[in-house]
């Protein structure tokens, strides 16, 4: 069997390989959203049924407006907390898939100056400038693909520090607001 046939044999099964780890990648975080979004279900249903009984047990406008302002804080609490767990699979899965792009772009990096070195063996008498040329500019290719690649993980990474700071600020001020709520609401009573 010849070296080119065997050569794209290892490139298709390359390929498999590589489709198989997208699909399980992607797959895996299907199955986490789908997961935790059962576990948000089951624990609204049962978040439900305590504040009806909580809400029928109320005796008069006071209690009413006690009740109301104590279910903000938990509700935005577990709104973020939601947010935050879809963000860190998606961000799980991008992670993967950017992983195994970075491997196939490295693995296409090594076929393409293979095939130069080849050719630079093959390549007639006087043609040693289009080979520098060419290898140059395989050169400044790969430079740019590695920066672009540094931009984007810096740009993950500011985008993440400041959803947490987004998610930070949230959480306090809804913790003012139910505690302003709160405040008001004592105040009524002892007026």
């Amino acid at each position: 069997m010849s070296a080119i046939p065997q050569q794209v044999l290892n490139s298709q099964k390359a390929a498999i390989d590589t489709l198989v780890a997208v699909q399980n990648s992607v797959f895996n975080g299907f199955e986490k959203l789908v997961d935790l979004n059962l576990k948000v279900i089951k624990a609204t249903i049962d978040d439900v049924s305590e504040k009806s009984q909580q809400v029928a047990a109320v005796k008069d406008a006071q209690e009413a407006v006690a009740l109301s302002s104590s279910l903000v804080q938990p509700g935005t609490d577990k709104a973020v907390a939601y947010s935050k767990h879809v963000y860190d699979i998606i961000s799980a899965v991008q992670a993967d898939l950017a992983k195994l792009g970075e491997t196939q772009v490295a693995e296409a990096q090594k076929h393409i100056n293979d095939a130069v070195e080849q050719m630079t063996k093959n390549a007639p008498a006087g043609s040693e400038n289009a080979v520098a040329m060419l290898k140059s500019s395989l050169a400044q290719a790969s430079g740019a693909f590695d920066a672009m690649t540094k931009a984007a993980k810096q740009a993950t990474e500011a985008a993440e520090k400041n959803l947490t700071a987004a998610t930070s600020a949230t959480l306090k001020a809804a913790g003012q607001a139910a505690e302003a709520a709160k405040t008001a609401t004592r105040a009524r009573r002892a007026a």
